[in-house]
């Protein structure tokens, strides 16, 4: 029979140990809602979607195939080194000081975006800068996430895992503005600024990498280095895989939940990331919505997902992060469902929202279950595997929504495909045993 480890182990975020201050936790969202720029600005709306993708780089088949290959290396090398690098920083206890180095690297291969010129001979050197810049801002969030045990208690984890995600909804938002009215919506923009020879969408790439720069700075300041364990022995960069691979098989045989939960959480979380892939998709295509709709509804959509996230904390901590993601993927399966039979902007704008409110909390909930999980020294390593295992099923819900489209002829059937990599997570999530959520 699966049993837990011993309590010490199981229950890594003491109370006992003294909270995180409001500068620590403040300064540790903040770089959440700076990361915003690379993964709204750069890789969702702006710069791959408007610049990369487009006719300039020959043609938007060619350019997306390239940028889709670039993007699945990306995804084979965050899973090969991501567990590794969180066991390395747990042995070192630098945690903060590697969050600075991947993070200065995301912020160099930001800039040098700007060097992208619109020609198709620099589409492969555009989609190596974003593809790179996957993997180190990935191996940094490794980093982030653990440092969210180091902030927290057992009573306020669910609040201030919350508080970190709202933050990069909304700095998503302001990014987004900012660069659209300053830069994209005016013939010329803020210095002069023109859309001749890209310089447009090559200056937003400059935004983008200050963004991300200034507001990384704060938690540097403010929260120190983690204490590794000493009785942990340091080891080579190859005996690591050596040393994770013991940690699996020790998972598989003393806490075989904690494995269940990557499981079922890497399913359900590449079902909550195809909603923001094919929601502009689907608005466009199959319930009337113009370009213009599209960018208010992403705003509004992050308001309603940093609204619900922020809140959901409150029922985290109170009920535990289970409960809060059964609830948000049988929300999410329920107002999915009723956009298969419902059609026009009013139905989107409705459901579309709801489905919003339900993806900050099952983001936010799914990390702090993982740090209720880890135990003491090895929160690192943890989230390694949590973004391994994410990465390693993160090709399903892509592909279930185009056989979807293929199968019942429409692109609106798309949504039973990630409706099926929901409901897949959540039926394999409800056996998991939750881990205690107050003593």
């Amino acid at each position: 029979m699966t049993e837990y480890p011993p309590a010490a182990a199981a229950l890594p975020v003491s109370t006992s140990k003294s909270p995180g201050t409001t500068w620590q936790i403040t300064a540790w969202a903040l770089w959440d809602w700076g990361g915003a720029a690379f993964n709204a600005v750069m890789t969702t709306f702006i710069f791959t979607a408007l610049y990369l993708t487009g006719d300039d780089f020959g043609g938007a088949d060619k350019a997306t195939a390239t940028l889709a290959f670039a993007m699945s290396v990306s995804g084979f090398a965050i899973a090969l080194f991501a567990p590794v690098a969180g066991q390395r920083t747990d042995h070192s206890g630098r945690r903060r000081l590697w969050l600075g180095i991947n993070t200065l690297i995301v912020v160099v291969l930001t800039g040098a975006c700007f060097f992208v010129q619109p020609q198709e001979s620099f589409l492969l050197f555009g989609c190596m800068l974003i593809a790179a810049g996957h993997v180190f801002f990935e191996i940094a969030g490794v980093n982030y996430n653990a440092m969210l045990l180091q902030i927290s208690t057992k009573k306020t984890i669910g609040r201030i895992s919350g508080f970190g995600w709202a933050a990069g909804y909304l700095g998503g938002i302001v990014a987004l503005l900012i660069v659209y009215f300053a830069l994209i919506k005016p013939d010329v923009g803020i210095f002069g600024i023109t859309s001749a020879d890209g310089m447009t969408y090559r200056a937003v790439a400059v935004f983008s990498a200050l963004w991300i720069l200034i507001f990384s700075i704060p938690v540097m300041l403010a929260i120190p280095e983690s204490k590794p364990d000493p009785n942990m022995p340091k080891v080579g960069f190859f005996q690591s895989y050596k040393e994770l691979y013991r940690t699996i098989m020790r998972l598989w045989r003393t806490d075989r939940h904690t494995v269940y939960f990557l499981i079922s959480s890497a399913i359900f979380r590449d079902g909550l990331a195809a909603i923001f892939t094919f929601g502009a998709v689907l608005a466009v295509g199959s319930f009337g919505f113009k370009p213009g709709d599209v960018l208010i509804f992403a705003i509004a959509g992050n308001v309603v997902a940093a609204v619900g996230a922020l809140s959901a904390g409150f029922f985290d901590d109170k009920f535990g992060p289970k409960a809060v993601i059964v609830t948000s993927l049988v929300g999410l399966l329920v107002s999915g469902g009723a956009l298969l039979f419902l059609d026009g902007k009013n139905a989107f704008w409705v459901f579309g929202l709801i489905l919003c409110l339900f993806v900050g909390p099952a983001q936010s909930s799914a990390r702090t279950f993982m740090g209720r999980l880890a135990p003491d020294g090895q929160e690192g390593e943890m989230f390694g595997l949590y973004a391994t295992t994410g990465r390693a099923v993160s090709f399903l819900a892509p592909q279930l929504f185009g056989y979807s489209i293929l199968i019942f002829g429409a692109q609106r059937w798309g949504i039973i495909g990630i409706l099926v990599v929901l409901l897949a997570g959540l039926l394999l999530l409800l056996p998991v045993k939750a881990p205690p959520h107050e003593r």
